[in-house]
């Protein structure tokens, strides 16, 4: 059975059942992606994907543009659905009710159960996605506020200390348009730390900065990898991968070929095919 012929009520393939609620092959892990696939019509973007990602680590996935990367975090943040295999957060399996059906067909959650799945991840993009019309401040209040409630008073207050702790402090009161790129990605990154994420998913957040204030977008991700944020990085840059990686995942053309801590990946490359990509970035 291909991936694309499932069920796609079945995020584990029928021939090999597993219950979600299955213990995770350590008590620490935080993400487990198991057996992934995605298509999107004929084009097979993610082939057989596995992926751990365990608490306080911070996985780097490199590869060339259209690798799959980003598919792969929007998979693991239910921005995309997997054609097969499945996405697990701390030993539950995403989007889907934890017990399957009598007829062994899996129930789908509903969006508001998805959403309250996917609060539990904070998302920063290539681009910055800020509200135009909100202040850096308002930004980062906006969804404490909106979506959990929070008093404005205690929101404010959690911004204002976000904001200072991704260097901001004094550019609260700045709309987007009057802030660089590197500002308008730290403000961002603020927003979706205002959440209390337990994992944070960036997607080449640097990829749109001009060079120079590539560096303090990158220092700010330093010092959370630093404060034990479970993260994981799309990124080019490589000095990054190696400084902050505790493991380093290549991909090319939908699969995962080479994992392993930076001085293996980067220093060591097994095949021709990374060898080929590290000489073209570094």
């Amino acid at each position: 059975m291909t991936p694309e012929s499932q069920n796609p009520q079945h995020p584990q393939n029928p021939q090999h059942p597993a219950e979600p609620s299955a213990a995770p092959a350590s008590s620490t892990a935080v993400i487990q992606v198991e057996g992934v696939h995605k298509s999107f019509g004929d084009l097979h973007v993610l082939k057989d994907c596995d992926l751990t990602v365990r608490s306080g680590e911070v996985a780097v996935l490199v590869g060339p543009s259209g690798s799959g990367k980003s598919t792969l975090l929007r998979c693991i943040n239910q921005l995309e659905e997997p054609t097969a295999g499945r996405v697990l957060i701390d030993g539950v399996v995403q989007g889907y009710d934890s017990d399957p059906l009598p007829d062994g067909r899996w129930q789908k959650l509903t969006s508001a159960q998805i959403a309250a799945q996917r609060s539990r991840i904070g998302m920063v993009f290539q681009r910055f996605h800020l509200f135009p019309h909100l202040t850096a401040l308002g930004n980062v209040m906006e969804a404490p506020v909106q979506v959990r409630g929070l008093p404005k008073a205690a929101a404010e207050k959690k911004a204002r200390a976000l904001l200072e702790r991704v260097g901001l402090a004094d550019r609260a009161d700045h709309y987007p348009s009057e802030l660089s790129g590197g500002q308008q990605q730290r403000v961002a990154i603020a927003r979706a730390l205002a959440m209390d994420p337990e994992l944070m998913l960036f997607d080449e957040p640097t990829s749109a900065l001009d060079p120079e204030l590539v560096s303090e977008v990158l220092t700010v991700l330093k010092d959370l990898a630093a404060d034990g944020m479970t993260m994981v990085v799309v990124t080019h840059e490589m000095g990054f991968a190696r400084e902050v990686a505790d493991q380093v995942v290549f991909m090319d053309e939908g699969r995962i070929l080479e994992r392993g801590t930076p001085e293996q990946v980067i220093d060591h490359p097994e095949s021709e095919r990374l060898k080929g990509f590290l000489a073209s970035v570094l």
